[in-house]
């Protein structure tokens, strides 16, 4: 592993794992509180291998930060948090995190849950990239390709085209893609979907052509 992405406001905590995951040769980098962490998710989450994570946070919880990263990015991630009740692992697995460890735990259990996750994901790369006629994109590297030319996409447009490559062929409805990119918090008008669908249509150029309008349901991703 070389690189780790560490969201926990307890800097006692950050400094043990740094201290520990650093003389194995890890570099983890701490982050105190989660309105920082979305930022940094946002716009170097693929300088990192994976992402150990707090919920009770400053700014945005654990839950939130989780919701936002799967939006983008198949990294794995491991919650380490003190609330070990129940429902809240359940939450935490639902969202898509890869393990859940609840406070105390002991710092070489850790250290191991990380490198296996690390090789799964490395020895799993080539299942991460996703094609759709002349659309291909890479989930791990988060870079999209038109027709053999790179595309940068910002986190909304980026987000509705991997779930629409991941449901090609299917009739997505607005509410659905409200639903899963946005959140079920989201109180705005569905037409949101139809701005940034124009823009990801432009920003694919002739490539575009492939994401069809379903008049009063939604839209379909074709080869």
């Amino acid at each position: 592993m070389n690189n780790i992405l560490l969201i926990e406001d307890d800097l006692q905590i950050c400094e043990v794992i740094q201290e520990y995951f650093g003389n194995k040769g890890t570099v983890v980098i701490a982050v105190n509180d989660g309105t920082t962490a979305l930022d940094v998710i946002n716009e170097t989450i693929n300088d990192y291998e994976l992402i150990l994570l707090d919920i009770m946070l400053p700014g945005a919880d654990g839950f939130t930060i989780c919701r936002a990263i799967r939006r983008c990015s198949d990294i794995p991630v491991i919650f380490i948090t003190a609330r070990g009740r129940e429902e809240d692992i359940l939450n935490g697995y639902g969202l898509g995190c890869d393990d859940y460890i609840v406070k105390p735990f002991m710092l070489s259990a850790l250290y191991v849950k990380c490198e296996a996750l690390v090789r799964r994901a490395n020895n799993a790369v080539g299942n991460n990239v996703l094609e759709c006629g002349g659309i291909r994109l890479d989930t791990r590297k988060l870079q999209c390709t038109a027709n053999g030319a790179e595309v940068e996409l910002p986190p909304k447009e980026y987000a509705i085209l991997r779930y629409l490559m991941e449901h090609k062929d299917w009739a997505v409805d607005r509410t659905t893609l409200l639903d899963r990119i946005w959140g079920y918090d989201y109180f705005g008008s569905d037409r949101v979907v139809d701005n940034h669908i124009k823009k990801l249509r432009k920003a694919l150029g002739s490539a575009g052509s492939q994401i069809r309008t379903l008049v009063g349901r939604g839209y379909k991703l074709t080869e």
